[in-house]
């Protein structure tokens, strides 16, 4: 259904005033979080160093605990925590009191959540922790909140107001939090030295794991899928290679083996216009030579920027002695999600 018979049927109609309000309410809410996130920069202190201390030295993992929307927030710096470099769960506090809490071990550090400092079921498991040895890093709102003064180091995230009109729905400080959760995993990860090929390795379905973990050799036609003629043959024969692999070139191969040149459709058009007779004459004195090739160790975006650089849709793919093991073109690297 299109957007136009989506809004066609709405039942409420907006008066131009009632629709600058709704904008200028959400302006105000982005405003408010804002605020709120920028005047996080100030606590990021000796306590937000220690917290990295304690991470960093972590031998386990890194146990995030959370209720309700504290909760949701907890499992995303888990997440990202996980992401870059630094081991990281999330644990419901409300299932650690039903035996999730067998999870948690004297090697972890946990991280808890809280705006108000008070919440039950973190307060519940806080002697469990403490007989554990379990460092304790508190994110919370209130400084004198029981689960702040129990903490080994305590972050403060509180906000002056939330930017709900009615001060109920966590808002402001659901973000802050969040901010200060991804300050903490950033912070760590350039710490730990993590790199892109790092961040690769634990997105393998992403676009940038297939970018930086995909080669070559892992989209490259091999064997009799490679198009490839014997020098000597006519453009006709080429031609017909051509056709049966279906990548729009052909390699032209020595007696040994050995790669010569590369027959391609833009060879083809340019020797038509010339007029050559494609029965009789060898593909040798209409192919590219030399050619452009690339490793088949080489990373698949390599063969995307090589193609970009120098105009053209296919490559031949050659070993370290030179030797032809396979070709690719655009529409492979396109199936691979590399481009």
């Amino acid at each position: 259904m299109s957007e136009r018979r989506r809004l066609g049927t709405l039942p409420l109609a907006l008066s131009t005033v009632q629709i600058e309000r709704l904008m200028r309410l959400g302006r105000a809410v982005i405003e408010t979080e804002a605020q709120a996130v920028a005047a996080l920069a100030e606590r990021v202190d000796d306590s937000f160093a220690l917290a990295c201390r304690y991470m960093l030295a972590c031998e386990g993992r890194i146990v995030v605990l959370g209720m309700g929307k504290s909760g949701h927030i907890g499992s995303k710096i888990a997440a990202t925590l996980a992401s870059t470099g630094s081991p990281a769960f999330f644990v419901h506090p409300g299932e650690a009191s039903h035996g999730d809490l067998g999870m948690i071990t004297a090697r972890d550090v946990v991280l808890a959540i809280s705006n108000s400092g008070e919440t039950e079921e973190l307060l519940t498991i806080l002697p469990v922790l403490k007989r554990l040895g379990v460092p304790l890093i508190a994110l919370t709102g209130r400084a004198d909140s029981t689960l702040a003064r129990s903490a080994d180091v305590h972050l403060d995230v509180s906000v002056t107001t939330e930017a709900c009109p009615l001060g109920l729905a966590p808002t402001a400080s659901t973000t802050a939090a969040l901010a200060m959760g991804d300050a903490l995993a950033i912070a760590l990860l350039e710490q730990r030295g993590f790199t892109a090929e790092d961040f690769a390795r634990s997105h393998p379905g992403g676009r940038l794991g297939r970018r930086l973990l995909l080669h070559v050799a892992d989209v490259m036609h091999q064997g009799e899928r490679v198009p490839a003629v014997p020098s000597g043959t006519t453009v006709l024969k080429a031609l017909e290679e051509m056709s049966r692999k279906g990548l729009g070139m052909t390699a032209v191969l020595a007696a040994d083996g050995g790669l010569l040149g590369v027959f391609t459709d833009g060879d083809l058009r340019r020797a038509l216009d010339r007029g050559v007779e494609v029965r009789h004459t060898p593909v040798d004195a209409v192919m590219t030579s030399p050619c452009v090739t690339i490793r088949s160790g080489a990373l698949a975006i390599e063969a995307v920027q090589l193609m970009e650089m120098r105009a053209i849709n296919g490559l031949l793919v050659v070993d370290s002695a030179g030797r032809l093991v396979g070709a690719l073109n655009m529409h492979d690297l396109l199936r691979a999600s590399v481009v």
